[in-house]
């Protein structure tokens, strides 16, 4: 038995979750599927440097974000953690990258802002202090801020392109 070669209880049982409405399926699939949290980090840049944070929950620097609340979009979520701790209005865009950490369930969609003009950062929620940093100098970070500036930093390669196996 295998997924190519399901058996008869398998099969049985797929054939019944076809026949699921949707709010069940999706329940049964919350139930046995692991979950992830979401956050949604924004990367504000102007010229060679980004927007660093030091708040209280974080070792060092990290990014303005945080998670994405029920029935939220990431688009929205990054906007209103911008907002609540640096008061930038931003328009995020579309998604820049995205940073998995699949040990913690966890993923980072990360969008990018980039600024004409230095804005004025008024510092509220969690934030206590800021700077502008080039990407070189984020040595004093977590593993999530790390993380998320190693997909950054990815972004800078053309993806490897995929290929069909077999």
């Amino acid at each position: 038995m295998s997924a190519s070669q399901p058996g008869p209880v398998r099969r049985a049982a797929m054939r019944a979750y076809r026949r699921l409405p949707a709010r069940p399926s999706q329940q049964i699939v919350r139930l046995v599927a692991p979950t992830y949290t979401l956050g949604a980090i924004a990367l504000i840049e102007h010229g060679p440097t980004l927007l660093a944070l030091r708040q209280t929950h974080r070792k060092g620097w990290s990014l303005p974000g945080g998670l994405v609340d029920a029935g939220e979009q990431p688009v929205e979520a990054v906007a209103r953690e911008v907002l609540e701790e640096t008061g930038l209005r931003i328009d995020p865009g579309g998604i820049w990258t995205t940073a998995f950490d699949t040990r913690l369930r966890h993923c980072d969609i990360v969008f990018r802002v980039v600024c004409d003009n230095r804005p004025v950062v008024r510092l509220a929620s969690e934030a206590t202090s800021y700077d502008w940093l080039p990407i070189s100098h984020f040595d004093d970070i977590d593993g999530a801020t790390s993380r998320i500036l190693r997909a950054v930093q990815a972004t800078q390669c053309p993806p490897p392109v995929g290929r069909v196996l077999g």
